[in-house]
């Protein structure tokens, strides 16, 4: 399950590297999209059942609408290179927001959670840490692309992860 919530933080790391990425900014990423792994699931689990429920069903449109954001700006920066960048996800709102689209889906997972007996503790630790390595490995291979494709890797980045917030909210 870990690595099933991790995928989405892998892909769209790679959309964000392939638009260049400092190796700070991906240690900043990475711990956290760590720490929403942890903790969204645990908001999950003290949310409760009846809550869970009702924002499982919002869930899509809130992570995809996050990509269609961060992704469309990327476009937009890509097309016009004087425009004033209105979200840097290498600052801490852009990391923040990028976290949340990649962690919002393991809310509703925490939610389950709850229902069963299990080490929760090592649960949500075990998806913080797939959710920072697998957005790791997603940063790293996107950045080692961007270097081959120059000044489109912005417009291929942002592309990525618009095409990811269409999938989640469709």
């Amino acid at each position: 399950m870990a690595i099933a919530l991790g995928m989405d933080a892998f892909s769209l790391g790679i959309g964000v590297g392939v638009n260049g990425v400092r190796r700070r900014d991906v240690m900043r990423i990475v711990m956290t999209v760590s720490l929403f792994h942890i903790l969204m699931p645990v908001l999950g689990i003290l949310t409760g059942h009846y809550v869970g429920e009702l924002l499982g069903y919002l869930t899509k449109f809130v992570s995809g609408g996050l990509l269609l954001l961060l992704g469309g700006h990327m476009l937009y920066s890509s097309l016009k290179s004087g425009a004033n960048q209105l979200i840097n996800y290498r600052s801490w709102p852009g990391i923040f927001l990028f976290s949340l689209s990649v962690s919002v889906d393991s809310f509703s997972v925490g939610v389950s959670l709850g229902m069963f007996h299990s080490n929760l503790l090592l649960t949500v630790l075990t998806f913080g840490l797939f959710g920072g390595l697998m957005s790791l490995f997603g940063l790293v291979l996107g950045r080692g692309v961007s270097r081959s494709l120059g000044d489109y890797g912005e417009a291929i980045g942002g592309s990525i992860l618009f095409a990811f917030g269409l999938m989640f909210i469709f």
